[in-house]
């Protein structure tokens, strides 16, 4: 089988035309929804970047392979010690190394791995192409290597082709000659002036006075699609435009990857996947343009499948954890998964039928130490370490009715909440039974510090916030370790 994965970072469902969204920023992604099938609810278990696709390529959840995070003991796996072999889990139990013994080539067209400096991610994998830019490339770099690869392998009937682009990733580069495509659409409605009045007055880091980070120092760059702040609606409008002309560029760029299939002849005979390794907060929780929790916006990915054997035109409502995808390719491109792997086969969602979890747990250990569980219609986030934001230990969102988590529902639905804790204390239960580690790696991170990209910067933000006229949080963060509560 061949098998083509568009991976785009950052890359939310809900800005996506396949997923109702009014704005025009995918029709190629759209036309490949079309004649196959989408998925409504697949999630990243462990967010942001480096345990996501640690997790989706060792078939395993952070909780078990150790990788939660972005620095620290919790941003490289599990050393095994005397009983690693010859071979190291990840190295024979990886999604690549399982497609390759049955017979795939495998390539990636990718950054990721040293951006991290995950060079287990890279096991595998039969050939890498690096464009050395550590995730700083456009669309326009990116596919020159993956048209040459198709240009030599195309024709071949076993392969794996990975093709990773950032451009929904902050900073918004799309270069200036592609124009403003959105000047004449409004930005998303949920966010009025009174949300945004909250935002200002609140903190966090990405929050409405410091959407670039935590404010301690002007970005290296001018991005002239992000505003330093978030000081009005039209600031909100020219932020979530860049976004948006993100997604447009990526998607221009994947409908060149398409016309080449066609090109070859392969096609129609061709599985591709198009997903994302988390989502974004576009606002929701005073967090713009990052993925810093682990909730609807940030883990809540889009999956696209179309190729042979796959339903046309089909809407899977199934929960999925995107893990999941690892033995699902594999069941279609006749692999036998890994050993040991957390996932489990959704390939006869894809076929039409129906094949999915009753409810998910989400993992954050960069930005924040947080667990998210996903069922019905509800979320429940319990948060050890805010990671410098403002988040209570619970939150309790309806997203049928507040996809934008706006309302805390923790006092008016407290079953909810205990059912929520209950399917967590469940899932951590289950998790530990055969797991290589000692402790839950969030555990870890805490004991470490806290969240990687928040450690040691209590007392600069809070001179930074006291700067602002935020005094109030400054000494409540201050009286609290960080944490608010």
């Amino acid at each position: 089988m061949r098998v083509l994965y568009i991976d785009v970072d950052s890359l939310r469902p809900d800005h996506l035309g396949c997923y109702g969204y009014e704005r025009r920023t995918s029709p190629h992604i759209d036309a490949l929804a079309a004649g196959g099938t989408r998925c409504t609810g697949c999630y990243a278990t462990d967010a942001p970047c480096l345990p996501s696709r640690t997790a989706l390529w060792s078939g395993r959840l952070g909780i078990h392979t150790g990788v939660v995070g972005h620095g620290g003991t919790a941003a490289d796996p599990v050393v095994q010690g005397a009983r690693r072999g010859f071979t190291s889990a990840i190295g024979e139990g990886a999604w690549m190394a399982a497609l390759r013994r049955a017979g795939l080539r495998t390539a990636t067209v990718s950054t990721f791995g040293e951006r991290h400096s995950a060079f287990h991610w890279y096991a595998g994998f039969h050939e890498i192409y690096n464009h050395g830019t550590r995730g700083a490339e456009q669309a326009h770099e990116v596919l020159p290597y993956a048209l040459h690869w198709l240009e030599r392998w195309a024709r071949h009937e076993d392969w794996f082709l990975h093709v990773n682009l950032w451009d929904p990733h902050t900073p918004y580069r799309v270069p200036p000659e592609q124009g403003e495509p959105f000047a004449a659409d409004p930005p998303p409605a949920w966010l009025n002036q009174a949300v945004l009045d909250g935002h200002r007055a609140g903190f966090g880091p990405h929050g409405a006075r410091e959407p670039q980070g935590l404010g301690l120092g002007r970005p290296g760059a001018d991005w002239p699609r992000m505003p330093q702040e978030i000081a009005t609606l039209q600031d909100w409008k020219r932020w979530i435009d860049g976004y948006d002309t993100g997604i447009r560029y990526a998607d221009r760029h994947i409908g060149v990857l398409l016309d080449a299939l066609e090109r070859h002849g392969i096609a129609d005979q061709t599985l591709i996947v198009l997903s994302a390794d988390h989502g974004e907060n576009q606002g929701e929780l005073n967090i713009y343009g990052d993925h810093q929790t682990a909730d609807e916006c940030t883990c809540h990915v889009p999956l696209v499948v179309s190729g042979p054997g796959i339903a046309r035109g089909h809407v899977d409502p199934g929960l999925h954890c995107q893990l999941d995808l690892a033995p699902t390719v594999c069941e279609l491109a006749g692999a036998r998964p890994g050993r040991g792997w957390d996932g489990r086969s959704f390939a006869a969602a894809l076929r039409g039928g129906d094949a999915g979890r009753d409810h998910v747990v989400l993992s954050q250990g960069a930005w924040a130490c947080q667990r998210g569980v996903r069922w019905e219609h509800w979320l429940l986030l319990r948060t050890y370490d805010p990671g410098l934001k403002d988040l209570a230990p619970l939150l309790l969102f309806d997203l049928e009715a507040d996809p934008h988590e706006t309302r805390d529902l923790c006092s008016a639905r407290p079953a909810e909440v205990r059912q929520g804790q209950a399917l967590l204390e469940g899932w951590l239960a289950e998790q530990a039974i055969g797991s290589p580690l000692e402790a839950d790696p969030l555990q870890t991170v805490l004991r470490e510090g806290g969240p990687f990209h928040t450690r040691g910067q209590l007392e600069p933000y809070c001179a930074r916030l006291r700067a602002t006229g935020r005094a109030q949080h400054a000494e409540r963060l201050l009286a609290t370790g960080g944490r608010g509560w």
